[in-house]
């Protein structure tokens, strides 16, 4: 179920949109400050979240700022009465995905969502997540709580690997065979050890790399 966090202080129309939303297959959580999604996307991260301008503790266009340096690839959408040009155009430069005034047909905004949906999911084919870590598979690069991390082509093969198949445990045996023999390179078991030792460091030893014991490795999300 695609999961959406709406700042909306107005209780009548966070219903509204709530209930129809519901009715179409999402999953809304409903926040009435700042402050409160700002707690709820430390912790988890939605499909998409929409912002209304005006909130009790801030305006939704400081808000808008803060989870893009924190997410460049979360979908934005703002939901408010402010629809004068001056606003619109501020409110892409703060960057949403796109900008819906008040009064709005729901059906619109259905397919808004659907829209940046579509897109979001597009760019997703080409990225890897689990937990904080994001591999994107375009740039070749690997980055750790929105940092860029350096690693060597073993290392990035190796956390390529245990993503495409996150959840499922990959055995030492396999890892070797793919990461190292592929490239007719003989290396021992203990070549693999230091390498997942060293990518373990430089990722800040996270949860979700577990080892399982006498077997190999699996990538789970924990949070």
């Amino acid at each position: 179920m695609t999961e959406v966090y709406y700042a909306e202080d107005d209780e009548a129309i966070a219903k509204f949109v709530k209930e129809y939303l519901d009715q179409q297959g999402f999953r809304v959580a409903v926040f009435g400050t700042a402050a409160d999604v700002k707690r709820a996307l430390r912790s988890h991260i939605p499909a998409i979240v929409l912002i209304d301008w005006n909130l009790p503790d801030g305006r939704g266009s400081d808000l808008c700022r803060w989870i893009r340096a924190k997410s460049a690839d979360l979908p934005i959408l703002f939901l408010t009465v402010r629809g004068d040009p001056h606003d619109i155009v501020a409110g892409f430069q703060y960057g949403a995905d796109d900008y819906v005034v008040k009064p709005f047909e729901l059906a619109v905004l259905h397919s808004r969502m659907l829209a940046l949906l579509r897109r979001s999911q597009r760019a997703e084919e080409t990225k890897l997540f689990c937990d904080d870590i994001m591999l994107d598979k375009e740039k070749t690069a690997v980055f750790c709580r929105q940092e860029e991390i350096a690693v060597s082509w073993p290392e990035y093969h190796l956390l390529l690997l245990l993503m495409e198949n996150k959840g499922k445990t990959i055995t030492r045996k396999q890892l070797l065979e793919q990461v190292w023999d592929n490239n007719g390179n003989y290396v021992n078991d203990n070549t693999l050890t230091v390498a997942m030792k060293r990518l373990r460091e430089k990722l800040h030893h996270p949860p979700c790399l577990k080892t399982i014991r006498s077997f190999g490795y699996r990538m789970e999300d924990t949070i």
